[in-house]
Protein backbone atom coordinates (compact mmCIF):
# COMPACT_ATOMS: atom_id res chain seq x y z
CA UNK A 1 0.00 0.00 0.00
CA UNK A 2 1.27 3.44 -0.89
CA UNK A 3 0.56 6.47 1.30
CA UNK A 4 1.46 10.13 1.37
CA UNK A 5 2.85 11.59 4.58
CA UNK A 6 2.53 15.36 5.06
CA UNK A 7 4.55 16.63 8.02
CA UNK A 8 5.30 20.00 9.54
CA UNK A 9 6.68 21.52 12.71
CA UNK A 10 7.10 24.97 14.12
CA UNK A 11 8.64 26.94 16.97
CA UNK A 12 7.45 30.26 18.30
CA UNK A 13 10.77 31.82 19.10
CA UNK A 14 13.22 29.34 17.52
CA UNK A 15 14.01 28.09 20.07
CA UNK A 16 10.67 28.51 21.80
CA UNK A 17 7.37 26.70 22.39
CA UNK A 18 7.23 24.12 19.62
CA UNK A 19 4.91 21.50 18.16
CA UNK A 20 4.49 19.21 15.20
CA UNK A 21 1.76 17.79 12.99
CA UNK A 22 1.63 14.90 10.53
CA UNK A 23 -1.04 13.57 8.19
CA UNK A 24 -1.17 10.24 6.34
CA UNK A 25 -3.30 10.25 3.18
CA UNK A 26 -4.43 7.88 0.50
CA UNK A 27 -2.55 9.10 -2.59
CA UNK A 28 -5.51 8.57 -4.94
CA UNK A 29 -8.54 9.74 -2.98
CA UNK A 30 -6.73 12.12 -0.63
CA UNK A 31 -8.59 10.55 2.30
CA UNK A 32 -6.96 11.21 5.68
CA UNK A 33 -5.93 7.86 7.14
CA UNK A 34 -4.18 9.11 10.27
CA UNK A 35 -3.14 12.28 12.06
CA UNK A 36 -0.43 12.95 14.62
CA UNK A 37 0.23 16.12 16.62
CA UNK A 38 1.82 17.13 19.91
CA UNK A 39 3.71 19.88 21.69
CA UNK A 40 7.46 19.58 22.24
CA UNK A 41 8.05 22.03 25.05
CA UNK A 42 10.87 24.41 24.15
CA UNK A 43 12.47 23.31 20.91
CA UNK A 44 13.22 24.73 17.46
CA UNK A 45 11.92 24.60 13.92
CA UNK A 46 14.39 21.96 12.81
CA UNK A 47 13.62 19.71 15.76
CA UNK A 48 9.89 20.12 15.25
CA UNK A 49 10.12 19.44 11.50
CA UNK A 50 12.10 16.24 12.06
CA UNK A 51 9.75 15.11 14.83
CA UNK A 52 6.77 15.63 12.54
CA UNK A 53 8.38 13.46 9.89
CA UNK A 54 9.14 10.75 12.46
CA UNK A 55 5.54 10.80 13.71
CA UNK A 56 4.24 10.56 10.15
CA UNK A 57 6.47 7.61 9.32
CA UNK A 58 5.39 5.86 12.52
CA UNK A 59 1.75 6.36 11.61
CA UNK A 60 2.37 5.02 8.08
CA UNK A 61 4.06 1.96 9.53
CA UNK A 62 1.07 1.34 11.84
CA UNK A 63 -1.19 1.42 8.78
CA UNK A 64 0.93 -1.26 7.08
CA UNK A 65 2.15 0.97 4.26
CA UNK A 66 4.89 -0.36 1.98
CA UNK A 67 5.64 2.83 0.02
CA UNK A 68 5.70 6.37 1.37
CA UNK A 69 5.97 9.75 -0.29
CA UNK A 70 6.91 12.25 2.43
CA UNK A 71 5.97 15.84 1.64
CA UNK A 72 7.52 18.56 3.81
CA UNK A 73 8.03 22.30 3.56
CA UNK A 74 11.43 22.03 5.29
CA UNK A 75 14.10 21.99 2.60
CA UNK A 76 16.69 21.13 5.25
CA UNK A 77 14.95 17.89 6.25
CA UNK A 78 14.15 16.93 2.64
CA UNK A 79 17.73 17.43 1.48
CA UNK A 80 19.28 15.70 4.48
CA UNK A 81 16.95 12.72 4.36
CA UNK A 82 17.49 12.43 0.61
CA UNK A 83 21.23 12.23 1.23
CA UNK A 84 22.12 15.35 -0.71
CA UNK A 85 23.09 17.41 2.33
CA UNK A 86 25.35 16.27 5.13
CA UNK A 87 24.08 16.40 8.70
CA UNK A 88 26.99 18.25 10.25
CA UNK A 89 25.29 19.22 13.48
CA UNK A 90 25.51 16.45 16.06
CA UNK A 91 22.24 17.45 17.70
CA UNK A 92 20.24 16.62 14.55
CA UNK A 93 21.93 13.30 13.86
CA UNK A 94 19.83 11.21 16.29
CA UNK A 95 16.65 12.59 14.73
CA UNK A 96 17.78 11.71 11.23
CA UNK A 97 18.91 8.29 12.43
CA UNK A 98 15.48 7.57 13.91
CA UNK A 99 13.77 8.69 10.69
CA UNK A 100 16.07 6.49 8.63
CA UNK A 101 15.45 3.52 10.90
CA UNK A 102 11.73 3.94 10.31
CA UNK A 103 12.23 4.46 6.57
CA UNK A 104 14.19 1.23 6.32
CA UNK A 105 11.03 -0.65 7.27
CA UNK A 106 9.30 0.38 4.03
CA UNK A 107 9.99 -0.83 0.50
CA UNK A 108 10.48 2.75 -0.66
CA UNK A 109 10.39 6.23 0.82
CA UNK A 110 10.78 9.44 -1.18
CA UNK A 111 11.07 12.99 0.14
CA UNK A 112 9.48 15.94 -1.65
CA UNK A 113 9.65 19.62 -0.80
CA UNK A 114 6.30 21.46 -1.03
CA UNK A 115 5.42 25.12 -0.43
CA UNK A 116 3.92 25.84 2.98
CA UNK A 117 0.58 26.62 1.34
CA UNK A 118 0.39 23.00 0.16
CA UNK A 119 1.18 21.69 3.63
CA UNK A 120 -1.68 23.47 5.37
CA UNK A 121 -3.20 20.45 7.12
CA UNK A 122 0.01 19.46 8.88
CA UNK A 123 0.76 23.11 9.62
CA UNK A 124 -2.66 23.48 11.26
CA UNK A 125 -2.07 20.41 13.44
CA UNK A 126 1.30 21.75 14.55
CA UNK A 127 -0.20 25.12 15.48
CA UNK A 128 -3.08 23.46 17.31
CA UNK A 129 -0.52 21.51 19.32
CA UNK A 130 1.40 24.68 20.18
CA UNK A 131 -1.84 26.46 21.14
CA UNK A 132 -2.88 23.58 23.40
CA UNK A 133 0.55 23.51 24.97
CA UNK A 134 0.41 27.24 25.69
CA UNK A 135 -3.00 26.82 27.33
CA UNK A 136 -1.89 23.86 29.41
CA UNK A 137 -4.09 21.41 27.52
CA UNK A 138 -2.98 18.02 26.21
CA UNK A 139 -3.39 17.16 22.56
CA UNK A 140 -4.10 13.60 21.51
CA UNK A 141 -3.58 11.97 18.14
CA UNK A 142 -6.62 11.42 15.98
CA UNK A 143 -6.29 8.35 13.81
CA UNK A 144 -8.93 6.41 11.93
CA UNK A 145 -6.54 3.48 11.86
CA UNK A 146 -5.49 3.41 15.52
CA UNK A 147 -7.22 5.21 18.40
CA UNK A 148 -4.32 4.72 20.78
CA UNK A 149 -1.65 7.41 20.57
CA UNK A 150 1.89 6.34 19.80
CA UNK A 151 3.98 9.07 21.36
CA UNK A 152 7.25 10.14 19.85
CA UNK A 153 9.87 10.96 22.51
CA UNK A 154 10.75 14.60 22.52
CA UNK A 155 13.97 15.51 20.80
CA UNK A 156 16.85 17.83 21.63
CA UNK A 157 16.84 21.51 20.85
CA UNK A 158 18.33 22.42 17.50
CA UNK A 159 17.82 26.00 16.41
CA UNK A 160 17.89 27.26 12.86
CA UNK A 161 21.15 28.66 11.60
CA UNK A 162 20.11 32.27 12.11
CA UNK A 163 18.28 31.90 15.44
CA UNK A 164 18.91 34.53 18.11
CA UNK A 165 19.99 33.77 21.63
CA UNK A 166 16.98 33.12 23.84
CA UNK A 167 16.31 35.20 27.00
CA UNK A 168 16.73 32.04 29.11
CA UNK A 169 20.27 31.69 27.83
CA UNK A 170 21.22 35.05 29.25
CA UNK A 171 19.76 34.17 32.63
CA UNK A 172 21.48 30.80 32.74
CA UNK A 173 24.87 32.14 31.74
CA UNK A 174 24.55 34.86 34.37
CA UNK A 175 24.31 32.20 37.07
CA UNK A 176 27.64 30.66 36.08
CA UNK A 177 31.08 32.29 36.21
CA UNK A 178 31.77 34.00 32.90
CA UNK A 179 35.22 32.49 32.55
CA UNK A 180 33.67 29.01 32.65
CA UNK A 181 31.51 29.68 29.62
CA UNK A 182 32.97 28.70 26.24
CA UNK A 183 30.50 30.89 24.36
CA UNK A 184 32.91 33.80 24.03
CA UNK A 185 35.30 31.77 21.90
CA UNK A 186 33.20 28.98 20.32
CA UNK A 187 30.20 31.05 19.31
CA UNK A 188 27.86 28.59 21.10
CA UNK A 189 24.42 30.07 21.60
CA UNK A 190 21.59 29.38 24.00
CA UNK A 191 21.24 27.92 27.47
CA UNK A 192 23.34 24.75 27.79
CA UNK A 193 22.16 21.48 29.22
CA UNK A 194 24.85 20.42 31.69
CA UNK A 195 25.42 16.66 31.89
CA UNK A 196 27.32 15.44 34.94
CA UNK A 197 28.32 11.91 33.93
CA UNK A 198 28.88 9.57 36.88
CA UNK A 199 30.05 5.98 36.61
CA UNK A 200 28.65 3.65 39.27
CA UNK A 201 30.71 2.46 42.24
CA UNK A 202 32.55 -0.82 42.73
CA UNK A 203 30.82 -4.20 42.30
CA UNK A 204 32.06 -7.78 42.85
CA UNK A 205 32.54 -8.03 39.06
CA UNK A 206 34.73 -4.93 38.88
CA UNK A 207 36.99 -6.25 41.66
CA UNK A 208 38.03 -9.12 39.40
CA UNK A 209 37.85 -6.97 36.24
CA UNK A 210 35.20 -9.14 34.66
CA UNK A 211 32.92 -8.12 31.81
CA UNK A 212 29.82 -6.80 33.53
CA UNK A 213 27.12 -5.72 31.14
CA UNK A 214 23.50 -6.83 31.21
CA UNK A 215 24.11 -8.83 34.37
CA UNK A 216 22.49 -7.12 37.36
CA UNK A 217 24.90 -6.87 40.30
CA UNK A 218 24.91 -4.67 43.37
CA UNK A 219 27.50 -2.34 44.81
CA UNK A 220 30.05 -3.62 47.31
CA UNK A 221 30.52 -1.81 50.62
CA UNK A 222 33.36 0.13 49.03
CA UNK A 223 31.17 0.85 46.02
CA UNK A 224 28.53 2.31 48.32
CA UNK A 225 31.12 4.57 49.96
CA UNK A 226 32.34 5.63 46.53
CA UNK A 227 28.78 6.52 45.54
CA UNK A 228 28.33 8.53 48.73
CA UNK A 229 31.58 10.41 48.10
CA UNK A 230 30.57 11.21 44.54
CA UNK A 231 27.14 12.35 45.72
CA UNK A 232 28.68 14.66 48.29
CA UNK A 233 31.05 16.09 45.70
CA UNK A 234 28.26 16.72 43.16
CA UNK A 235 25.96 18.29 45.74
CA UNK A 236 28.78 20.69 46.70
CA UNK A 237 29.31 21.97 43.14
CA UNK A 238 28.65 25.69 43.08
CA UNK A 239 27.54 25.82 39.45
CA UNK A 240 24.72 23.25 39.47
CA UNK A 241 22.12 25.81 38.47
CA UNK A 242 18.64 26.20 39.90
CA UNK A 243 17.25 22.85 38.71
CA UNK A 244 18.99 19.47 38.89
CA UNK A 245 17.68 16.10 37.71
CA UNK A 246 19.10 12.60 38.22
CA UNK A 247 18.68 10.06 35.40
CA UNK A 248 20.10 6.56 35.76
CA UNK A 249 20.61 3.28 34.00
CA UNK A 250 18.04 0.82 35.34
CA UNK A 251 20.73 -1.69 36.37
CA UNK A 252 21.04 -2.06 40.14
CA UNK A 253 24.64 -0.87 40.51
CA UNK A 254 23.83 2.38 38.70
CA UNK A 255 20.46 2.85 40.40
CA UNK A 256 22.07 2.43 43.84
CA UNK A 257 24.70 5.03 42.95
CA UNK A 258 22.07 7.37 41.55
CA UNK A 259 19.97 7.12 44.70
CA UNK A 260 22.89 8.37 46.79
CA UNK A 261 23.16 11.40 44.50
CA UNK A 262 19.41 12.01 44.54
CA UNK A 263 19.35 11.83 48.33
CA UNK A 264 22.16 14.37 48.55
CA UNK A 265 20.34 16.72 46.18
CA UNK A 266 16.84 16.17 47.55
CA UNK A 267 15.42 14.99 44.22
CA UNK A 268 14.15 11.71 42.81
CA UNK A 269 15.79 9.26 40.42
CA UNK A 270 14.43 8.60 36.96
CA UNK A 271 15.66 5.67 34.88
CA UNK A 272 16.25 5.36 31.15
CA UNK A 273 16.63 1.91 29.66
CA UNK A 274 18.98 3.07 26.92
CA UNK A 275 21.60 4.09 29.51
CA UNK A 276 22.31 0.46 30.46
CA UNK A 277 25.74 -1.08 29.88
CA UNK A 278 26.75 -3.05 26.78
CA UNK A 279 25.33 -6.56 26.59
CA UNK A 280 28.50 -8.66 26.45
CA UNK A 281 26.57 -11.83 25.62
CA UNK A 282 28.52 -15.01 26.25
CA UNK A 283 31.49 -13.00 27.55
CA UNK A 284 29.47 -11.78 30.53
CA UNK A 285 31.35 -12.63 33.71
CA UNK A 286 34.60 -13.50 31.91
CA UNK A 287 37.88 -11.66 32.38
CA UNK A 288 39.64 -10.06 29.43
CA UNK A 289 42.06 -12.99 29.18
CA UNK A 290 39.30 -15.58 29.45
CA UNK A 291 37.30 -13.99 26.65
CA UNK A 292 40.44 -13.67 24.50
CA UNK A 293 41.24 -17.36 24.96
CA UNK A 294 37.66 -18.42 24.32
CA UNK A 295 37.22 -16.50 21.05
CA UNK A 296 40.68 -15.23 20.03
CA UNK A 297 39.88 -14.01 16.50
CA UNK A 298 36.53 -12.47 17.40
CA UNK A 299 37.96 -10.80 20.50
CA UNK A 300 40.77 -9.19 18.46
CA UNK A 301 38.32 -7.86 15.89
CA UNK A 302 35.99 -6.62 18.64
CA UNK A 303 38.82 -4.54 20.11
CA UNK A 304 39.38 -2.81 16.77
CA UNK A 305 35.93 -2.58 15.22
CA UNK A 306 32.94 -1.02 16.99
CA UNK A 307 30.49 -2.84 14.70
CA UNK A 308 31.61 -6.31 15.87
CA UNK A 309 29.37 -8.04 18.41
CA UNK A 310 30.45 -10.38 21.20
CA UNK A 311 28.79 -13.80 20.78
CA UNK A 312 25.14 -13.29 21.60
CA UNK A 313 25.80 -9.69 22.62
CA UNK A 314 25.69 -6.11 21.42
CA UNK A 315 28.17 -4.07 19.40
CA UNK A 316 29.55 -0.75 20.57
CA UNK A 317 27.91 0.88 17.54
CA UNK A 318 24.54 -0.39 18.72
CA UNK A 319 25.21 0.96 22.20
CA UNK A 320 26.24 4.32 20.75
CA UNK A 321 22.98 4.63 18.84
CA UNK A 322 20.77 3.89 21.81
CA UNK A 323 22.78 6.17 24.09
CA UNK A 324 22.35 8.98 21.57
CA UNK A 325 18.60 8.35 21.74
CA UNK A 326 18.75 8.56 25.52
CA UNK A 327 20.67 11.83 25.30
CA UNK A 328 18.07 13.23 22.92
CA UNK A 329 15.31 12.32 25.37
CA UNK A 330 17.15 13.85 28.33
CA UNK A 331 17.85 17.12 26.52
CA UNK A 332 14.29 17.31 25.24
CA UNK A 333 12.88 16.93 28.76
CA UNK A 334 15.44 18.89 30.75
CA UNK A 335 17.04 21.25 28.26
CA UNK A 336 18.78 24.19 29.88
CA UNK A 337 19.13 22.56 33.30
CA UNK A 338 21.67 20.28 34.99
CA UNK A 339 21.27 16.51 34.68
CA UNK A 340 23.31 13.96 36.61
CA UNK A 341 23.52 10.91 34.35
CA UNK A 342 24.52 7.78 36.28
CA UNK A 343 25.60 4.99 33.99
CA UNK A 344 28.43 2.67 32.95
CA UNK A 345 31.72 2.77 31.05
CA UNK A 346 30.47 2.36 27.49
CA UNK A 347 27.45 4.68 27.68
CA UNK A 348 29.51 7.44 29.32
CA UNK A 349 32.25 7.04 26.72
CA UNK A 350 29.55 7.22 24.03
CA UNK A 351 28.22 10.49 25.44
CA UNK A 352 31.75 11.94 25.54
CA UNK A 353 32.39 10.67 22.02
CA UNK A 354 29.27 12.43 20.75
CA UNK A 355 30.14 15.66 22.55
CA UNK A 356 33.67 15.61 21.14
CA UNK A 357 32.35 14.68 17.68
CA UNK A 358 35.01 11.96 17.26
CA UNK A 359 35.05 8.39 16.00
CA UNK A 360 34.75 5.09 17.86
CA UNK A 361 38.50 4.89 18.55
CA UNK A 362 37.79 6.95 21.67
CA UNK A 363 36.04 3.91 23.16
CA UNK A 364 39.29 1.96 23.13
CA UNK A 365 41.59 4.78 24.25
CA UNK A 366 39.71 6.48 27.08
CA UNK A 367 39.83 5.13 30.62
CA UNK A 368 37.04 5.74 33.14
CA UNK A 369 37.45 4.84 36.81
CA UNK A 370 34.73 3.63 39.14
CA UNK A 371 32.66 6.50 40.55
CA UNK A 372 34.45 8.95 38.26
CA UNK A 373 32.85 12.24 37.22
CA UNK A 374 32.89 13.78 33.75
CA UNK A 375 31.10 16.94 32.69
CA UNK A 376 29.67 18.09 29.36
CA UNK A 377 27.72 21.21 28.37
CA UNK A 378 25.41 20.68 25.38
CA UNK A 379 24.19 23.83 23.64
CA UNK A 380 20.90 24.04 21.70
CA UNK A 381 22.75 25.10 18.53
CA UNK A 382 24.67 21.79 18.49
CA UNK A 383 27.87 23.03 20.09
CA UNK A 384 29.28 21.10 23.04
CA UNK A 385 31.96 21.72 25.63
CA UNK A 386 33.62 18.81 27.45
CA UNK A 387 34.76 20.36 30.71
CA UNK A 388 35.90 17.40 32.82
CA UNK A 389 36.79 13.75 32.20
CA UNK A 390 37.37 10.90 34.68
CA UNK A 391 37.76 13.05 37.79
CA UNK A 392 38.09 11.02 41.00
CA UNK A 393 39.36 13.69 43.42
CA UNK A 394 36.39 13.01 45.71
CA UNK A 395 37.63 9.45 46.30
CA UNK A 396 40.77 10.74 48.02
Amino acid sequence: MKVVVEADGGSRGNPGPAGYGAVVRDPVSGEVLAERQDGLGVATNNVAEYTGLIAGLEAAAELGASTVEARLDSKLVVEQMSGRWKIKNAALQPLALRARELASGFDRVTYTWVPRAKNAHADRLANEAMDAQAEGRSVGDASSAEPEKSRQPQQPQQPAAESAESPSATATEARRPAEWSPTHWTGARGAPTRLILLRHGQTPMSIDRRYSGAGDVSLTELGTRQAEAAAKRIAAMDDLGETVHVVSSPLTRAAQTAQKVADALGVRVETHRDLRETDFGEWEGLTFDEAARRDPDLHRRWLRNASVRPPGGESFDEVHRRVRRACSDVVARYGGSTVVVVSHVTPIKSLLRAALDVGPSLLFRLHLDLASVSLVDLYPDGNASVRLVNDTCHLG
